[in-house]
């Protein structure tokens, strides 16, 4: 079967390793919630950046949950931005919300190797 945390063939399924890190990748994010703006990014772009060159899958996972997680922070300083006029509030609560929700649904499929592409994000890192 290869070396472990060896990257499966181009076109083959993702190993069961692949599946765990890709997955990790998205909730990484997470850190956010202890280190807001700063964490959400971080360990996702330290994962893809260890990452990249072993395994495209986990490597394209990570990829996304970063440019998902830059795009989330934007909308936040925005949100922030937007409080002075009182709508951050709600704007900020409803990005929260979907930031979760999206987190949540990619590692849930990137679990099952599927390459999980967030609906709303800016592709920023290529």
């Amino acid at each position: 079967m290869g070396e472990p945390g060896a990257g499966s063939a181009p076109g083959a399924a993702p190993s069961e390793n692949e599946r765990t890190w890709g997955m990790l990748a998205h909730l990484a994010a997470l850190a956010g919630l202890v280190m807001p703006l700063i964490g959400n990014v971080v360990v996702p772009l330290l994962i893809w950046h260890s990452w990249r060159n072993r395994s495209a899958f986990v490597g394209e996972q990570a990829l996304e949950s970063l440019n998902f997680n830059i795009s989330v922070s934007i909308g936040a300083v925005v949100c922030g931005v937007l409080t002075l006029v009182f709508i951050g509030f709600l704007l900020g609560t409803a990005l929260f919300v979907a930031w979760l929700a999206l987190t949540l649904i990619a590692a849930i499929k990137a679990s099952e190797g599927v390459n999980y592409r967030y609906p709303f994000s800016l592709r920023l890192v290529k």
